[in-house]
Protein backbone atom coordinates (compact mmCIF):
# COMPACT_ATOMS: atom_id res chain seq x y z
CA UNK A 1 0.00 0.00 0.00
CA UNK A 2 1.41 3.37 -0.99
CA UNK A 3 1.61 6.28 1.40
CA UNK A 4 -1.22 8.02 -0.46
CA UNK A 5 -3.41 4.89 -0.24
CA UNK A 6 -2.66 4.61 3.46
CA UNK A 7 -3.77 8.20 4.08
CA UNK A 8 -6.98 7.67 2.09
CA UNK A 9 -7.67 4.45 4.00
CA UNK A 10 -7.17 6.19 7.34
CA UNK A 11 -9.40 9.09 6.31
CA UNK A 12 -12.10 6.65 5.23
CA UNK A 13 -11.99 4.84 8.54
CA UNK A 14 -12.13 8.15 10.41
CA UNK A 15 -15.18 9.31 8.42
CA UNK A 16 -16.97 6.00 8.93
CA UNK A 17 -16.25 6.13 12.64
CA UNK A 18 -17.39 9.75 12.81
CA UNK A 19 -20.66 8.94 11.04
CA UNK A 20 -21.24 5.95 13.29
CA UNK A 21 -20.68 8.14 16.33
CA UNK A 22 -23.01 10.88 15.09
CA UNK A 23 -26.05 11.35 17.33
CA UNK A 24 -29.27 13.34 16.90
CA UNK A 25 -29.21 17.01 17.77
CA UNK A 26 -30.89 16.50 21.13
CA UNK A 27 -28.25 14.05 22.29
CA UNK A 28 -25.55 16.39 20.96
CA UNK A 29 -27.04 19.16 23.05
CA UNK A 30 -26.98 16.89 26.08
CA UNK A 31 -23.28 16.29 25.56
CA UNK A 32 -22.38 19.94 25.00
CA UNK A 33 -24.79 21.60 27.40
CA UNK A 34 -25.19 18.91 30.04
CA UNK A 35 -28.29 18.15 32.06
CA UNK A 36 -29.09 20.14 35.16
CA UNK A 37 -30.01 18.36 38.39
CA UNK A 38 -33.80 18.38 38.92
CA UNK A 39 -33.74 20.66 41.97
CA UNK A 40 -31.71 23.21 40.04
CA UNK A 41 -33.48 22.80 36.72
CA UNK A 42 -36.97 23.42 38.09
CA UNK A 43 -35.94 27.00 38.85
CA UNK A 44 -36.32 27.59 35.11
CA UNK A 45 -40.07 27.10 35.59
CA UNK A 46 -41.63 30.32 36.83
CA UNK A 47 -45.29 29.54 36.11
CA UNK A 48 -47.31 26.43 36.96
CA UNK A 49 -50.79 25.98 35.48
CA UNK A 50 -53.01 23.13 36.66
CA UNK A 51 -56.04 22.43 34.46
CA UNK A 52 -58.36 20.17 36.43
CA UNK A 53 -60.88 18.17 34.43
CA UNK A 54 -63.55 15.76 35.68
CA UNK A 55 -64.27 12.10 36.16
CA UNK A 56 -62.45 9.80 33.73
CA UNK A 57 -60.10 6.88 34.28
CA UNK A 58 -56.95 6.39 32.24
CA UNK A 59 -58.31 3.39 30.34
CA UNK A 60 -61.56 5.22 29.63
CA UNK A 61 -59.77 7.97 27.67
CA UNK A 62 -56.21 6.81 26.93
CA UNK A 63 -56.63 3.05 26.98
CA UNK A 64 -55.78 2.92 23.27
CA UNK A 65 -52.73 5.21 23.42
CA UNK A 66 -49.82 3.63 21.56
CA UNK A 67 -47.15 2.28 23.88
CA UNK A 68 -48.97 3.15 27.11
CA UNK A 69 -50.13 0.66 29.73
CA UNK A 70 -53.62 0.49 28.29
CA UNK A 71 -56.51 -1.87 27.69
CA UNK A 72 -54.51 -4.34 25.63
CA UNK A 73 -52.31 -4.92 28.70
CA UNK A 74 -55.29 -5.86 30.88
CA UNK A 75 -55.49 -9.50 31.97
CA UNK A 76 -58.82 -11.25 31.60
CA UNK A 77 -59.24 -11.58 35.36
CA UNK A 78 -58.92 -7.79 35.69
CA UNK A 79 -61.60 -6.90 33.15
CA UNK A 80 -64.07 -9.77 33.61
CA UNK A 81 -66.64 -8.29 35.97
CA UNK A 82 -68.10 -10.42 38.75
CA UNK A 83 -71.23 -10.37 40.91
CA UNK A 84 -71.53 -10.32 44.71
CA UNK A 85 -70.64 -14.01 44.90
CA UNK A 86 -67.55 -13.46 42.77
CA UNK A 87 -69.03 -15.23 39.75
CA UNK A 88 -68.42 -13.72 36.29
CA UNK A 89 -71.42 -12.15 34.58
CA UNK A 90 -72.46 -13.93 31.37
CA UNK A 91 -72.84 -10.47 29.79
CA UNK A 92 -72.34 -7.05 31.34
CA UNK A 93 -75.25 -5.97 33.55
CA UNK A 94 -77.77 -4.02 31.48
CA UNK A 95 -77.26 -0.25 31.46
CA UNK A 96 -80.45 1.14 33.02
CA UNK A 97 -82.64 3.95 31.70
CA UNK A 98 -80.77 4.17 28.39
CA UNK A 99 -81.70 2.59 25.08
CA UNK A 100 -78.49 3.60 23.26
CA UNK A 101 -76.61 0.50 24.40
CA UNK A 102 -77.31 -3.18 23.69
CA UNK A 103 -78.62 -5.27 26.58
CA UNK A 104 -76.16 -8.09 25.88
CA UNK A 105 -72.75 -6.40 25.86
CA UNK A 106 -69.90 -8.93 26.27
CA UNK A 107 -68.29 -9.01 29.70
CA UNK A 108 -65.27 -6.99 28.62
CA UNK A 109 -64.26 -3.40 27.86
CA UNK A 110 -66.27 -1.91 24.99
CA UNK A 111 -66.01 1.17 22.78
CA UNK A 112 -68.57 3.85 23.70
CA UNK A 113 -68.33 5.82 20.44
CA UNK A 114 -70.27 3.19 18.47
CA UNK A 115 -73.32 3.87 20.67
CA UNK A 116 -72.91 7.45 21.94
CA UNK A 117 -70.40 9.68 20.15
CA UNK A 118 -67.94 11.73 22.19
CA UNK A 119 -69.76 14.98 21.42
CA UNK A 120 -72.74 13.78 23.50
CA UNK A 121 -72.94 13.16 27.23
CA UNK A 122 -73.28 9.65 28.60
CA UNK A 123 -75.17 8.84 31.80
CA UNK A 124 -73.25 9.45 35.02
CA UNK A 125 -71.32 6.61 36.68
CA UNK A 126 -70.97 5.95 40.43
CA UNK A 127 -67.87 7.49 42.00
CA UNK A 128 -68.07 7.55 45.79
CA UNK A 129 -65.51 6.80 48.48
CA UNK A 130 -66.58 3.37 49.70
CA UNK A 131 -67.88 2.37 46.28
CA UNK A 132 -64.46 3.04 44.74
CA UNK A 133 -62.83 0.77 47.33
CA UNK A 134 -65.33 -1.99 46.54
CA UNK A 135 -64.95 -1.52 42.78
CA UNK A 136 -61.18 -1.96 43.09
CA UNK A 137 -61.90 -5.12 45.15
CA UNK A 138 -58.46 -5.61 46.70
CA UNK A 139 -56.74 -4.83 43.39
CA UNK A 140 -58.74 -7.32 41.30
CA UNK A 141 -60.45 -4.40 39.46
CA UNK A 142 -63.48 -6.60 38.77
CA UNK A 143 -66.48 -5.08 40.57
CA UNK A 144 -66.91 -1.77 38.75
CA UNK A 145 -70.13 -2.96 37.11
CA UNK A 146 -71.49 -4.38 40.38
CA UNK A 147 -71.08 -1.27 42.55
CA UNK A 148 -72.44 1.17 40.01
CA UNK A 149 -75.72 2.89 39.25
CA UNK A 150 -74.94 2.65 35.52
CA UNK A 151 -73.92 -1.03 35.72
CA UNK A 152 -72.11 -2.18 32.57
CA UNK A 153 -71.46 1.36 31.34
CA UNK A 154 -68.46 1.45 33.69
CA UNK A 155 -66.58 -0.78 31.21
CA UNK A 156 -66.82 1.71 28.33
CA UNK A 157 -63.91 3.56 26.73
CA UNK A 158 -63.44 6.20 24.02
CA UNK A 159 -61.41 6.11 20.79
CA UNK A 160 -58.24 7.78 22.00
CA UNK A 161 -57.05 9.12 18.64
CA UNK A 162 -60.28 11.07 18.17
CA UNK A 163 -59.92 13.10 21.37
CA UNK A 164 -58.73 16.75 21.30
CA UNK A 165 -56.16 15.96 24.02
CA UNK A 166 -54.51 13.23 21.93
CA UNK A 167 -52.11 15.55 20.01
CA UNK A 168 -50.87 17.06 23.29
CA UNK A 169 -50.25 13.60 24.75
CA UNK A 170 -48.32 12.67 21.60
CA UNK A 171 -46.24 15.86 21.58
CA UNK A 172 -45.41 16.09 25.28
CA UNK A 173 -45.39 13.63 28.21
CA UNK A 174 -48.29 11.31 29.00
CA UNK A 175 -48.18 9.86 32.52
CA UNK A 176 -49.68 6.36 32.52
CA UNK A 177 -49.15 5.59 36.21
CA UNK A 178 -50.88 8.60 37.83
CA UNK A 179 -53.54 8.01 40.51
CA UNK A 180 -56.20 10.12 42.19
CA UNK A 181 -54.99 10.70 45.73
CA UNK A 182 -58.25 9.78 47.50
CA UNK A 183 -60.85 7.10 46.82
CA UNK A 184 -64.15 8.43 45.54
CA UNK A 185 -65.43 11.62 44.04
CA UNK A 186 -64.82 15.21 43.07
CA UNK A 187 -65.26 17.22 46.27
CA UNK A 188 -62.79 15.23 48.34
CA UNK A 189 -60.12 15.06 45.63
CA UNK A 190 -60.36 18.81 45.05
CA UNK A 191 -59.84 19.51 48.73
CA UNK A 192 -57.03 16.97 49.00
CA UNK A 193 -55.31 18.50 45.98
CA UNK A 194 -54.82 21.78 47.85
CA UNK A 195 -54.51 20.51 51.44
CA UNK A 196 -53.28 16.88 51.34
CA UNK A 197 -55.69 16.27 54.20
CA UNK A 198 -59.30 15.18 54.82
CA UNK A 199 -61.93 17.63 56.15
CA UNK A 200 -63.39 16.84 59.56
CA UNK A 201 -67.03 17.10 60.71
CA UNK A 202 -67.38 15.63 64.17
CA UNK A 203 -70.95 16.77 64.83
CA UNK A 204 -72.46 15.97 61.43
CA UNK A 205 -76.16 15.09 61.26
CA UNK A 206 -76.68 11.39 62.00
CA UNK A 207 -78.39 10.87 58.65
CA UNK A 208 -75.16 11.82 56.85
CA UNK A 209 -72.89 9.33 58.63
CA UNK A 210 -71.91 6.12 56.84
CA UNK A 211 -72.43 2.73 58.47
CA UNK A 212 -69.72 0.05 58.33
CA UNK A 213 -69.53 -3.53 59.56
CA UNK A 214 -66.87 -4.77 62.01
CA UNK A 215 -64.50 -5.38 59.08
CA UNK A 216 -64.84 -1.80 57.81
CA UNK A 217 -67.04 -2.71 54.84
CA UNK A 218 -69.84 -0.36 53.86
CA UNK A 219 -73.34 -1.20 55.00
CA UNK A 220 -74.78 2.23 54.19
CA UNK A 221 -73.03 5.00 52.28
CA UNK A 222 -72.78 8.44 53.80
CA UNK A 223 -71.04 11.79 53.54
CA UNK A 224 -69.09 11.35 56.79
CA UNK A 225 -67.12 8.39 58.14
CA UNK A 226 -68.11 7.02 61.55
CA UNK A 227 -65.03 8.75 63.03
CA UNK A 228 -65.92 12.18 61.62
CA UNK A 229 -64.18 12.67 58.25
CA UNK A 230 -66.19 14.20 55.39
CA UNK A 231 -65.37 11.98 52.40
CA UNK A 232 -68.35 12.12 50.02
CA UNK A 233 -70.16 14.89 48.13
CA UNK A 234 -71.00 17.87 50.33
CA UNK A 235 -71.16 21.61 49.68
CA UNK A 236 -69.33 24.26 51.73
CA UNK A 237 -71.12 26.38 54.30
CA UNK A 238 -69.32 29.41 52.85
CA UNK A 239 -71.25 30.86 49.89
CA UNK A 240 -71.83 30.96 46.99
CA UNK A 241 -74.55 28.33 47.19
CA UNK A 242 -77.03 26.91 44.69
CA UNK A 243 -80.66 27.87 45.35
CA UNK A 244 -82.57 26.28 48.27
CA UNK A 245 -79.76 24.57 50.14
CA UNK A 246 -80.16 23.11 53.64
CA UNK A 247 -77.52 24.92 55.70
CA UNK A 248 -77.41 22.11 58.29
CA UNK A 249 -76.08 19.77 55.61
CA UNK A 250 -73.27 22.08 54.48
CA UNK A 251 -69.71 21.38 55.61
CA UNK A 252 -68.49 23.83 58.28
CA UNK A 253 -65.42 25.90 57.27
CA UNK A 254 -62.13 24.02 57.63
CA UNK A 255 -58.97 25.33 59.28
CA UNK A 256 -56.10 23.04 58.22
CA UNK A 257 -53.39 24.67 56.08
CA UNK A 258 -53.51 24.66 52.28
CA UNK A 259 -51.02 25.26 49.51
CA UNK A 260 -52.52 28.75 49.27
CA UNK A 261 -51.15 29.79 52.65
CA UNK A 262 -47.82 28.13 51.96
CA UNK A 263 -47.45 30.22 48.80
CA UNK A 264 -48.69 33.44 50.38
CA UNK A 265 -46.27 33.10 53.29
CA UNK A 266 -43.41 33.38 50.80
CA UNK A 267 -45.09 36.06 48.67
CA UNK A 268 -45.55 33.66 45.76
CA UNK A 269 -48.51 34.80 43.66
CA UNK A 270 -51.33 32.32 43.00
CA UNK A 271 -55.01 32.07 42.08
CA UNK A 272 -57.80 29.55 41.62
CA UNK A 273 -59.83 30.35 38.49
CA UNK A 274 -63.34 28.88 38.18
CA UNK A 275 -65.61 29.18 35.17
CA UNK A 276 -68.80 30.96 36.23
CA UNK A 277 -67.34 32.27 39.52
CA UNK A 278 -68.26 35.94 39.01
CA UNK A 279 -71.88 35.09 38.21
CA UNK A 280 -72.13 32.69 41.13
CA UNK A 281 -70.89 35.34 43.56
CA UNK A 282 -73.38 37.81 42.08
CA UNK A 283 -76.22 35.30 42.55
CA UNK A 284 -76.83 34.95 38.81
CA UNK A 285 -77.57 31.81 36.83
CA UNK A 286 -74.24 30.12 36.10
CA UNK A 287 -72.48 26.88 35.20
CA UNK A 288 -70.18 27.25 38.22
CA UNK A 289 -69.78 23.90 40.01
CA UNK A 290 -70.23 24.63 43.73
CA UNK A 291 -68.27 21.59 44.93
CA UNK A 292 -65.32 22.17 42.57
CA UNK A 293 -63.81 25.26 44.21
CA UNK A 294 -61.93 23.80 47.18
CA UNK A 295 -60.80 27.05 48.79
CA UNK A 296 -64.41 27.96 49.55
CA UNK A 297 -64.40 25.09 52.08
CA UNK A 298 -61.86 26.96 54.25
CA UNK A 299 -62.43 29.72 56.79
CA UNK A 300 -59.46 31.74 55.49
CA UNK A 301 -61.34 32.28 52.21
CA UNK A 302 -64.74 33.20 53.61
CA UNK A 303 -66.72 36.07 52.04
CA UNK A 304 -65.23 39.44 52.92
CA UNK A 305 -61.69 38.18 53.46
CA UNK A 306 -58.76 39.73 51.65
CA UNK A 307 -57.59 36.23 50.65
CA UNK A 308 -60.83 35.49 48.81
CA UNK A 309 -60.73 38.77 46.92
CA UNK A 310 -57.08 38.31 45.92
CA UNK A 311 -56.99 34.61 45.04
CA UNK A 312 -60.44 33.35 43.94
CA UNK A 313 -61.16 34.45 40.39
CA UNK A 314 -63.13 33.73 37.23
CA UNK A 315 -61.87 31.63 34.32
CA UNK A 316 -62.17 34.70 32.08
CA UNK A 317 -59.54 36.37 34.27
CA UNK A 318 -57.21 33.45 33.56
CA UNK A 319 -57.61 33.72 29.79
CA UNK A 320 -56.92 37.46 29.90
CA UNK A 321 -53.86 37.08 32.14
CA UNK A 322 -52.45 34.21 30.04
CA UNK A 323 -52.71 36.15 26.81
CA UNK A 324 -51.28 39.32 28.34
CA UNK A 325 -48.46 37.59 30.24
CA UNK A 326 -49.80 38.47 33.69
CA UNK A 327 -50.38 35.03 35.20
CA UNK A 328 -49.46 34.47 38.84
CA UNK A 329 -46.73 31.96 39.63
CA UNK A 330 -49.30 29.23 40.32
CA UNK A 331 -52.69 28.97 38.59
CA UNK A 332 -55.42 26.39 39.15
CA UNK A 333 -58.06 26.43 36.41
CA UNK A 334 -61.47 24.76 36.70
CA UNK A 335 -63.91 24.60 33.76
CA UNK A 336 -67.58 24.74 34.69
CA UNK A 337 -70.50 22.37 34.21
CA UNK A 338 -70.93 21.55 30.56
CA UNK A 339 -67.21 21.91 29.84
CA UNK A 340 -65.49 19.88 32.56
CA UNK A 341 -66.03 16.39 31.03
CA UNK A 342 -68.24 15.23 33.92
CA UNK A 343 -70.44 12.38 32.61
CA UNK A 344 -74.13 13.17 32.79
CA UNK A 345 -73.69 16.92 32.42
CA UNK A 346 -70.78 17.32 29.98
CA UNK A 347 -69.68 15.64 26.78
CA UNK A 348 -66.06 14.63 26.33
CA UNK A 349 -65.30 16.28 22.98
CA UNK A 350 -66.55 19.87 23.58
CA UNK A 351 -65.10 19.80 27.11
CA UNK A 352 -61.66 18.94 25.79
CA UNK A 353 -61.97 21.58 23.07
CA UNK A 354 -62.70 24.09 25.84
CA UNK A 355 -59.61 22.98 27.77
CA UNK A 356 -57.48 23.16 24.62
CA UNK A 357 -58.29 26.88 24.45
CA UNK A 358 -56.95 27.23 27.99
CA UNK A 359 -53.77 25.33 27.12
CA UNK A 360 -53.20 27.29 23.92
CA UNK A 361 -53.72 30.60 25.69
CA UNK A 362 -50.69 29.70 27.80
CA UNK A 363 -48.52 27.91 25.25
CA UNK A 364 -49.04 30.60 22.63
CA UNK A 365 -48.66 33.46 25.10
CA UNK A 366 -45.80 35.31 26.79
CA UNK A 367 -45.33 32.62 29.47
CA UNK A 368 -44.68 29.78 27.01
CA UNK A 369 -40.92 29.64 27.67
CA UNK A 370 -41.05 29.14 31.44
CA UNK A 371 -44.34 27.34 32.12
CA UNK A 372 -45.37 23.90 33.33
CA UNK A 373 -48.95 22.95 32.43
CA UNK A 374 -50.35 19.91 34.24
CA UNK A 375 -53.56 18.67 32.64
CA UNK A 376 -55.25 16.05 34.78
CA UNK A 377 -58.54 14.88 36.31
CA UNK A 378 -59.94 15.05 39.79
CA UNK A 379 -60.95 11.38 39.80
CA UNK A 380 -62.00 8.33 37.78
CA UNK A 381 -65.72 9.09 37.62
CA UNK A 382 -66.70 5.45 38.23
CA UNK A 383 -65.07 4.15 35.03
CA UNK A 384 -63.10 0.90 35.06
CA UNK A 385 -59.32 0.89 34.87
CA UNK A 386 -57.21 -2.27 34.84
CA UNK A 387 -54.30 -1.04 37.00
CA UNK A 388 -54.58 -1.63 40.73
CA UNK A 389 -53.61 1.50 42.67
CA UNK A 390 -50.78 1.41 45.20
CA UNK A 391 -51.66 1.13 48.88
CA UNK A 392 -50.47 4.08 50.98
CA UNK A 393 -53.08 4.82 53.68
CA UNK A 394 -56.80 4.55 54.43
CA UNK A 395 -57.64 7.37 52.01
CA UNK A 396 -55.97 6.08 48.88
CA UNK A 397 -54.70 6.42 46.29
CA UNK A 398 -57.79 5.61 44.30
CA UNK A 399 -58.09 4.73 40.63
CA UNK A 400 -55.65 5.60 37.84
CA UNK A 401 -56.43 8.79 35.92
CA UNK A 402 -54.90 10.58 32.90
CA UNK A 403 -52.26 13.29 33.24
CA UNK A 404 -50.42 15.16 30.50
CA UNK A 405 -47.32 17.22 31.31
CA UNK A 406 -47.03 20.13 28.87
CA UNK A 407 -43.96 22.34 28.98
CA UNK A 408 -40.82 23.28 27.05
CA UNK A 409 -39.13 21.20 29.75
CA UNK A 410 -41.37 18.14 29.37
CA UNK A 411 -39.88 15.13 27.62
CA UNK A 412 -41.22 15.13 24.07
CA UNK A 413 -43.29 12.27 22.71
CA UNK A 414 -42.75 10.40 25.96
CA UNK A 415 -44.76 8.00 28.12
CA UNK A 416 -43.79 8.35 31.77
CA UNK A 417 -44.60 5.31 33.91
CA UNK A 418 -43.24 6.80 37.13
CA UNK A 419 -45.76 6.47 39.97
CA UNK A 420 -47.50 9.80 40.59
CA UNK A 421 -50.66 10.89 42.37
CA UNK A 422 -52.70 14.07 42.57
CA UNK A 423 -50.55 15.54 45.34
CA UNK A 424 -47.51 15.19 43.09
CA UNK A 425 -48.78 18.59 41.96
CA UNK A 426 -48.27 19.90 45.49
CA UNK A 427 -44.91 18.18 45.67
CA UNK A 428 -43.71 19.97 42.54
CA UNK A 429 -44.89 23.38 43.76
CA UNK A 430 -43.23 22.78 47.13
CA UNK A 431 -39.94 21.70 45.55
CA UNK A 432 -39.94 24.61 43.12
CA UNK A 433 -40.51 27.33 45.70
CA UNK A 434 -39.02 25.75 48.81
CA UNK A 435 -42.28 25.28 50.69
CA UNK A 436 -42.92 22.99 53.64
CA UNK A 437 -45.08 19.97 52.77
CA UNK A 438 -48.63 19.85 54.10
CA UNK A 439 -48.64 16.15 55.07
CA UNK A 440 -46.73 12.89 54.60
CA UNK A 441 -48.55 12.27 51.33
CA UNK A 442 -47.28 15.33 49.46
CA UNK A 443 -43.91 15.09 51.23
CA UNK A 444 -43.41 11.60 49.78
CA UNK A 445 -45.05 12.14 46.38
CA UNK A 446 -42.84 12.26 43.29
CA UNK A 447 -42.75 15.85 41.85
CA UNK A 448 -42.69 14.71 38.17
CA UNK A 449 -39.00 13.82 38.14
CA UNK A 450 -39.57 11.34 35.32
CA UNK A 451 -41.44 13.78 33.07
CA UNK A 452 -39.08 16.76 33.02
CA UNK A 453 -35.52 17.39 31.90
CA UNK A 454 -33.42 20.52 32.06
CA UNK A 455 -30.22 21.62 30.33
CA UNK A 456 -27.60 24.22 31.12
Amino acid sequence: MTGRQLIISMLTLWLIGGCAAFKPQENSQQLTKGKLPFEEGIKKINHVVVIYMENHSFDNLFGEFEGANGIKNAKKENYTQVDEQGKPYHTLPEIPRNSSFPTDLPNAPFNIDQYITADKATPDVTHQFYHNIMQINDGKMNQFALHNQSKGLAMGYYTTKNLPFYPYAKKYTLADNFFQSVFGGSYINHVYMIAADIPVWHNAPASMIAELDNKGRMIKSGVVTPDGYAINHVLPRNPPHPPKVNVEKLLPPQSMPTIGERLSEKDISWAWYSEGWDKAVAGEETNYAYNHEPFTYFEKYAPGTAARKEHLKDENDFLKAAKEGNLPSVSFVKPGQGYDEHPGSSAVYPSEEHAVKLIDAVMEGPHADDVLVILTYDEFGGWWDHVAPPIIDRWGPGSRIPAIIISPFAKKGYIDSTQYETVSILAFIEHRWGLDPLSKRDKNANPFRGALEFYK
